[in-house]
């Protein structure tokens, strides 16, 4: 444990998307005189609020959120950047006698605040020459570059996932050790902190993220979308493949109905709740509560040492 430990505990709030971990989240900040830190990817960018389900100020009651409405959309979010960012307001939270309550479901951000990780650096001449060879030769031939120089990596790593083979080849030509070598894993815990996670029943959560989806679009996600096309939506490497807004890019393009965008964005959602799932459960720190429970933030605080 490092110096880090200093200070009130660390509550970190996980777990699939439309659980309602924000809602908890202000209510520990409210309960434990702490401040939010926010751990969603999508909710650094700044006009993306419709679609990340993003509290709205006067939803925030008061509590200050920190972490949100960081990046332009044309911005590329980077873990090792924002591992930095909210180390730093957690331990000034800390110092300064705050609850830190870490707020999100993307889990390798959790996990890059709690866990001791390390980010090897870039290379922009290397990622541009794999970049190329991507756009020229396409993500299978990559991977099978990279099964040969890493199989453990290989496996982890999709083979349409391009993005995430460029990575892994440029930190085996940047190390010279294998990618699996760098990649997280759960263990060597950087602060004391009190994992929480919400999930709900299957059935009860998959009709929640079918009302979200009509409500975020009848909320206005169409011109939201429009109004971040217009900033550069289409350029963001990170921010154009968010849900929801991808699938309403697709409608405006001709290529859907937003009917059928909405209902694409309910089965993308769905599939990434099995996928945040699956990350989460193999963390044995975190304690899990039904997301349904009337008593939920009493629970939660009665959990608390």
């Amino acid at each position: 444990m490092s110096s880090a430990a200093a200070g009130p505990p660390l509550v970190a709030v996980v777990g699939p998307t439309a659980t309602g971990k924000s809602d908890l989240g202000l209510a520990l900040a409210e309960k434990l005189g702490g401040e939010v830190v926010n751990a969603d990817a999508m909710q650094l960018y700044r006009g993306m609020d419709i679609g990340t389900a993003k509290l709205t100020v006067a939803e925030r009651r008061g509590v200050p959120h920190h972490l949100l409405d960081v990046l332009d959309i044309t911005d590329t979010a980077s873990v090792a950047a924002y591992q930095r960012e909210a180390r730093a307001v957690i331990e000034r939270l800390r110092a300064d006698r705050r609850t830190p309550v870490l707020v999100g479901g993307s889990g390798l951000y959790v996990q890059a605040v709690l866990d001791e990780l390390e980010f090897p650096g870039t290379d922009p001449a290397i990622r541009a020459r794999l970049e190329d060879e991507l756009a020229e030769r396409g993500s299978g031939v990559l991977h099978t570059r990279l099964a040969g120089l890493d199989p453990a990596a290989a496996a982890a790593v999709l083979p349409s996932n391009g993005r995430r083979i460029v990575r892994a080849l440029e930190v085996i030509e940047l190390t010279g050790r294998p990618f699996t070598a760098t990649m997280p894993r759960i263990g060597a815990p950087r602060y004391d902190a009190v994992l929480v996670g919400v999930d709900r029943d299957v059935a009860e959560l998959d009709e929640r993220i079918a009302l979200r989806v009509d409500l975020m679009m009848a909320a206005g996600l169409v011109d939201e979308t429009r109004a971040l096309l217009d900033r550069g939506l289409r350029d963001g490497r990170t921010a154009s493949r968010a849900l929801g807004y991808q699938q309403v890019v697709d409608a405006l393009d001709g290529d859907r109905t937003m009917a059928e965008a909405a209902e694409r964005t309910v089965v993308a959602t769905r599939r990434f709740v099995r996928r945040q799932r699956s990350w989460f459960r193999r963390d044995h720190r975190i304690r899990w509560f039904d997301g349904a429970a009337p008593d939920l933030t009493a629970q939660v605080v009665a959990s608390i040492p």
